[in-house]
């Protein structure tokens, strides 16, 4: 008797562990990219914490409007393309010189983005280096077949095109601006 419960208890384990395994999920994505600029951290610095700046140096964004509810700040990023993307500080530590932000709504193809960027000093006098992370899913959540557009490489394509346009930019305004 034994033996014959060891058997079924070994049986729903295995179950369970291919049932487990078989319905994880998505796996979680990370971009992350940086960008050497010939100015002072200091300066920018200035440029990336102005969370309600992002227009002035990301080619994609018309506008940024912000908006305080408590103690949270969120923004309204208006794209170019009529599109919008509503954000949230989590925090700004001027110490460190990072900027942590997360995505509430957005028409990405992409769900729990969460990001931040951080500015240090670069190898040479007058250098600066600005690293920026997301970590995300792909929109779609479910176990294959997964719908076209909602995939892993769809989510990464994207925000490669965001963070490789965006630090284009802040490298021209801040080196733009002496």
């Amino acid at each position: 008797m034994k033996k014959f419960l060891a058997l079924i208890a070994l049986s729903l384990t295995t179950s369970l562990v291919s049932f487990t395994a078989a319905a994880h999920g998505p796996s979680p994505l990370k971009v992350d990219k940086s960008v050497t600029i010939k100015a002072d951290p200091a300066k920018v610095w200035a440029i990336v914490k102005d969370f309600g700046g992002l227009h002035k140096w990301h080619p994609a964004i018309a506008s940024t409007k912000l908006e305080k509810k408590g103690d949270d700040t969120f923004r309204t990023l208006t794209l170019k393309d009529g599109g919008t993307i509503y954000e949230k500080l989590r925090s700004v530590d001027d110490g460190d010189m990072k900027i942590r932000y997360e995505i509430v709504e957005s028409r990405l193809p992409l769900t729990d983005y969460n990001a931040f960027m951080v500015v240090t000093k670069g190898a040479n006098p007058g250098e600066t280096n600005v690293q920026w992370v997301g970590r995300f899913y792909r929109l779609y959540k479910l176990n294959p077949p997964i719908p076209a557009g909602q995939d892993d490489e769809t989510a990464l394509n994207t925000i490669n095109g965001i963070f490789d346009a965006g630090l284009a930019g802040l490298k021209k305004a801040a080196e733009s601006s002496k």
